[in-house]
């Protein structure tokens, strides 16, 4: 019987599958032995400060921020190494923290921000959340009724979020809101609101 003959894709190089290799180690020693525990339950916050102690939370983040500024395919390597996880939970966790709330704060935010917020998310000290689907505004981002206000220098924001992911254990959350009705989409904001913010409740761990 002849052995197949395997060629790597051409969008990974050499310094990609070391990196696979390393994480798909990681996550085969240290996750999957505990992933039918955690899909039952939910995986600790300890495994998000541990990844980001391997460097695996900040692989495409820039250096001034700590981390690896890697490419994109860094991110997809980062992707399929977790399956070996085997817990599709804790993937979803890791991506909304890596792939659904970093960037927007890397892109958007001022340096502020960027400092308060990014800088921990990528040492896994800080679990970020995303904020998009309502009771009654999933896939139609045109229906969300949270709404933003300005009053003076700040803003109160009124509405409600189901089925978020981290968002148990996050510390703060990346939120869309409505902040003008007239302009359609250019009408989104997106606010970072400290969990621990007065008036914040997350009303009960679903089953998911």
């Amino acid at each position: 019987m002849s052995t197949p003959f395997l060629t790597r894709h051409f969008i990974f190089t050499e310094e990609h599958e070391q990196l696979r290799e390393t994480i798909e180690r990681f996550a085969k020693t240290e996750l999957a032995p505990h992933a039918e525990e955690w899909e039952e339950t939910t995986f600790p916050d300890s495994v998000i400060k541990r990844m980001g102690e391997l460097g695996i939370l900040g692989l495409t983040m820039p250096e001034q921020y700590g981390g690896q500024g890697g490419d994109y395919f860094t991110s997809v390597v980062r992707a399929e190494a977790m399956a070996h996880s085997l817990s599709g939970g804790l993937n979803m966790g890791v991506a909304v923290q890596t792939d659904m709330t970093m960037p927007p704060i890397l892109k958007f935010g001022s340096e502020e921000v960027k400092q308060k917020y990014l800088v921990p998310a990528i040492k896994g000290e800080t679990i970020l959340c995303l904020g998009i689907t309502e009771p009654d505004a999933g896939s139609d981002v045109a229906a969300i009724k949270t709404r933003a206000v300005r009053d003076g220098d700040d803003y109160v924001i009124n509405g409600s979020k189901v089925f978020i992911t981290n968002g148990i254990r996050a510390d703060a959350i990346v939120l869309v809101t409505k902040t003008d009705d007239s302009t359609g989409y250019d009408g989104f904001s997106l606010f970072m609101v400290d969990t621990d913010t007065p008036g914040f409740e997350v009303s009960r761990k679903l089953e998911k």
